[in-house]
């Protein structure tokens, strides 16, 4: 496992210390993994991840606008176009939502797993993008 660096601040709260540096993961196995972690898009994404297999890239969060250093659906597929994974999966998106946000605005809680996917056929359309409902499973191609 390597520790790649990822755009995000460090804190959990608004105000407060930076703890440590916002990290994402390149896990080597039978496949290279890049799991992104919170982060934003940034320039050296694709020299810091290297060759990968499978992304696993966020797409989402828990408030409807996602500042700076997050992925939302078409930054995440801007960046899997950049880094050229073959295959990648949405994470990070319908799993925490203040309460009653899903009666007002329910498409921010469950679209973005789906508006990845469009994203992703528009800007890396050679990429196998998998959007993985809870409990499912998938066995990406290794091309190695």
């Amino acid at each position: 496992m390597r520790a790649v660096p990822a755009l995000h601040d460090g804190r959990r709260l608004p105000v407060g210390p930076r703890l440590s540096p916002a990290l994402g993961y390149v896990v080597s196995g039978e496949a290279r993994t890049y799991f992104a972690g919170d982060t934003g898009l940034f320039d050296a994404m694709a020299a810091e991840v290297g060759d990968v297999d499978v992304a696993l890239l966020p797409v989402g969060g828990w408030g409807p606008y996602l500042g700076h250093g997050h992925l939302d659906a078409g930054r995440a597929a801007e960046a899997l176009a950049r880094i050229g994974a073959r295959s990648a999966i949405p994470v990070h998106y319908g799993t925490y939502w203040p309460i009653g946000m899903d009666a007002v605005r329910p498409h921010e809680f469950h679209a973005p797993g789906q508006e990845f996917v469009r994203h992703a056929a528009r800007l890396a359309p050679a990429v196998a993008v998998h959007r993985l409902l809870h409990g499912e499973s998938v066995q990406p191609k290794v091309t190695r």
